[in-house]
């Protein structure tokens, strides 16, 4: 068990300060759903970004812009009211091995979940747990494949329950949920407490979390997740992931 110590909670809380300001935003793909000022336009762009969220950043970035091109940057009407001439012109889109037909496939997910589920938010709202939202993320995979769709797509949606870390899904969840005076996050999602939220946890920010010695896992996997969760709300019970900001500015800027 870590030892949670002053001296390493205020080096956390200052590097948290430092990356959690407005000047982040434009070195990140939470800059795509703050182009939206409409609650669900938000919440779709910032999903579809937060999927293709691997790789270089300002590839990530152009290309969760493309999507929103297709869709009109009007991506909330757009899932709803599309129809097959619409999504043609989709055709040949391809981010990493995120292709054509996973943007369809995706496109598909949440037309179901806007139409039927109360949308990405009643997903987890319905199936968050007194001190977690990792099951509601296995659940938003399961209703959202619920339509059809291809095999191959399934692999861009995470599962903790299966022991994924889930990193970028956690992150999304870190936006939607989040709220404070900085800007970054929308805290827009104001029936979920930010103390269940989980850590985003990648290369960067596992590599910095070991070197810390908050976390013993050497798999950033699902455990290890979980293990970085019980440290980080030591830290602070009501807002954890604040610390997200931390860990990913030690790990991508200072190269710690």
């Amino acid at each position: 068990m870590v030892r949670i110590t002053k001296e390493l909670k205020d080096f956390l809380d200052e590097k948290a300060a430092r990356y959690n300001n407005p000047a982040f935003i434009g070195l990140d793909p939470v800059q795509v759903p703050h182009a939206y000022t409409g609650k669900e336009d938000i919440e779709i762009s910032g999903f579809l970004s937060a999927v293709i969220s691997w790789g270089n950043r300002a590839s990530i970035v152009k290309n969760a812009k493309r999507m929103m091109g297709y869709m009109g940057d009007s991506p909330h009407d757009f899932i709803l009211n599309h129809n097959d001439r619409h999504l043609r012109k989709m055709e040949g889109f391809v981010h990493r091995t995120f292709n054509s037909d996973d943007l369809l496939a995706f496109i598909g997910g949440l037309r179901h979940l806007y139409k039927n589920m109360g949308g990405l938010e009643g997903i987890f709202v319905k199936y968050q747990t007194e001190d977690s939202l990792q099951p509601a993320i296995h659940y938003l995979k399961k209703e959202f494949f619920s339509v059809p769709h291809l095999e191959r797509s399934r692999k861009h949606l995470p599962d903790p329950l299966t022991g994924s870390a889930a990193k970028r899904i956690n992150m999304y969840l870190r936006w939607m949920i989040r709220k404070d005076d900085k800007g970054v996050d929308f805290g827009i999602w104001k029936s979920i407490p930010p103390s269940v939220l989980s850590c985003p946890l990648d290369v960067h920010s596992g590599n910095v979390a070991r070197k810390l010695g908050l976390i013993t896992r050497k798999q950033n996997d699902a455990k290890a997740v979980a293990e970085l969760d019980t440290v980080l709300r030591g830290f602070d019970p009501e807002d954890p992931v604040k610390y997200d900001f931390a860990l990913f500015g030690l790990g991508v800027f200072e190269r710690y």
